[in-house]
């Protein structure tokens, strides 16, 4: 956990005056029961009223600054925390952006989710306590000790028996806690997980009438959170008594053997008042330290789980010494390529070699679980290739950023995802600073503009998160049109015209072929018809490439093809 303390560093001055201010309202505290014994002692039993008059006027400004020192601590205490909790947020958002798919599926979105939110806040509020509580309580538990033993001696051995006992019981607590709370974050996890997918996934499970089974799924995950906060709550339910118990039994002792004392004039009545105060601030203190210690074990299964993400090297990161091609011609290039998933024992792709050129369209053909999806994801980087080369402008992808490698590319997903906000905002995603003009030029390549332009709102009608208001076709065109806006060097398409039917299949290849005339487009896709008029087709069969070349020429030599071919179009067709 203290490795998170770093992000603490640009508030050191903020730290330091609350710890002042703290330091001042434990002097103010301690000062307190000293001037009222003081009253009592030389004022009260003496009859003297202006002595009373003038250490009451003392007292009450001590108090008075007391209240004004502590409302100034605590707001720049929890300034700093709220800092500090915006900075850690933004670092753990930034180091999940530097992650490949490979560290994003080790972790998961919902864990992900959590760490940012959940866990983060968990350690934000212990420094927001810690910045107070627990600055304080020390310097309330040991200035207490000092002053108790000032106002009678023999009766402050009661204090060397009572604080080990409190440290021995808050040390149990904390040993059996820890556990508990790593396990409570992996379960909120878990619910995450369960309500993410069912949020999802809701048409498939209502398709498939699971409801019932989905809720007994999260009653399951449910339920394990909720007996493992029980664990916790119980653990803390014997702590809070026991705690209590020892608190009063110290009081009840207090009085008995001070009121001997006193009894036996060893000691004043005004001393045992005081004495009896700082015995409450010492074991309030202890009782603030033992709040402090339901917060510590929570916050460090959670700043550990921070320090999973933080620590995490990314397999595919920017070089030391990056490369910058001299052209931008959007010559995609691969030179052997090899490609096996982390932890798998067979590569999925072997020995691709072939050349995508400018102002030709390449298409990759195959059965399911050919490799094709994987191989395409190879040219953003989205994985780094495990064998041979890959090219961009005749620059290996490793060795340039990749911020310089997604400059030139754009990339159509086989699932489009909009994100929410408006038309316009999402297809400027790839260029801020296109025009309405440019925008709507894209939307007619892809066959968008008649549907957009129906639109309460034209360009600037809403999209709700993941472009849920559009249909999937829809959806299809408008990810098309953004990368059309883009208007980079290389267009890769996933499997992207799987929503459309034939007809807007064939009118959008048509415009495209138009409009992305002088770059390299690389289209992966299921249906022959979106296809076969490619300037070179390679066909992909159990991750290797088993042919290439025209479509006529590939239905001369190719079986693999061929069946493909046959079993999407007719003989008369296929002639």
């Amino acid at each position: 956990m203290m490795k998170l303390f770093r992000f603490l560093k640009p508030y050191t001055k903020q730290v330091v005056l609350v710890m002042v201010l703290v330091l001042l309202q434990a002097i103010a505290n301690l000062y307190l029961p000293d001037l009222n014994a003081n009253i009592i002692n030389n004022g009260v039993a003496k009859g003297d009223t202006g002595f009373i008059m003038r250490e009451g006027a003392l007292m009450l400004s001590v108090a008075l600054a007391l209240g004004v020192i502590s409302i100034v601590s605590v707001y720049w205490g929890a300034r700093t925390a709220m800092a500090f909790g915006r900075d850690l947020r933004h670092e753990v958002f930034h180091k999940v952006q530097s992650f490949s798919l490979a560290e994003l599926n080790a972790f998961g979105a919902p864990s992900l989710i959590t760490r940012t939110t959940n866990d983060v806040q968990q350690v934000q509020m212990l420094v927001v306590m810690g910045l107070n509580i627990m600055v304080m309580a020390p310097f309330m538990a040991i200035g207490g000790v000092i002053m108790a033993v000032r106002q009678d001696a023999p009766l402050s051995l009661l204090i060397a028996v009572v604080i080990p006992l409190v440290a021995i019981i808050l040390a149990v607590m904390m040993r059996n806690a820890m556990p508990l709370f790593k396990s409570m974050q992996a379960r909120i996890d878990r619910v995450n997980q369960v309500m993410r997918e069912k949020l999802t996934g809701i048409r498939v499970i209502r398709a498939f009438v699971r409801s019932d089974y989905e809720e007994r799924r999260f009653d399951v995950a449910n339920r394990e959170l909720s007996e493992t906060m029980l664990g916790v709550g119980r653990l803390f339910a014997v702590m809070m008594p026991t705690i209590m118990a020892v608190f009063n039994l110290t009081l009840v002792a207090t009085m008995w053997f001070g009121g001997l004392r006193i009894d036996s004039g060893a000691m004043p009545i005004g001393n045992l008042t005081a004495f009896l105060t700082y015995i409450a601030q010492i074991l309030m203190s202890v009782m603030m330290a033992s709040f402090m210690f339901v917060m510590v074990p929570r916050a460090a299964a959670s700043a550990e789980r921070i320090n999973e993400v933080l620590d995490t090297v990314p397999q595919i990161a920017d070089p030391a010494e990056p490369i910058v091609p001299t052209e931008t011609r959007g010559i995609v290039e691969f030179r052997d390529v090899e490609f096996r998933y982390p932890g798998a024992q067979d590569p999925v792709l072997y020995g691709i070699s072939f050349t995508a050129e400018p102002g030709k369209t390449t298409a990759i053909v195959g059965s399911t679980g050919s490799g094709k999806s994987t191989l395409i994801n190879l040219i953003p980087r989205f994985y780094d290739v495990t064998g041979g080369q890959l090219l961009v402008d005749g620059v290996d992808v490793r060795d340039m950023t990749q911020d310089e490698l997604w400059s030139r590319i754009g990339f159509i997903p086989q699932k489009a995802f909009l994100f929410s906000g408006t038309v316009a905002s999402n297809l400027r995603y790839g260029r801020a600073d296109a025009t309405d003009e440019e925008l709507w030029h894209a939307l007619e390549v892809a066959q968008a503009k008649a549907f957009v332009s129906a639109l309460d709102g034209g360009l600037e009608a809403p999209i709700t998160q993941g472009g849920t208001n559009v249909s999937g076709g829809q959806r299809q065109r408008l990810a098309i049109a953004r990368a059309l806006v883009k208007r980079p060097a290389v267009y890769a398409f996933d499997d992207s015209f799987s929503a459309l039917d034939f007809k807007t299949d064939a009118a959008l290849r048509t415009a495209l072929a138009h409009d992305t005339a002088n770059a390299t487009v690389i289209i992966v896709a299921q249906r022959v018809s979106t296809i076969m008029h490619a300037d070179r087709i390679v066909v992909l069969d159990e991750g290797r490439i088993v042919g290439m070349g025209t479509h006529d020429e590939l239905l001369g030599y190719c079986p693999t093809y061929g069946e493909i071919v046959r079993s999407q179009l007719t003989e008369e067709e296929v002639a």
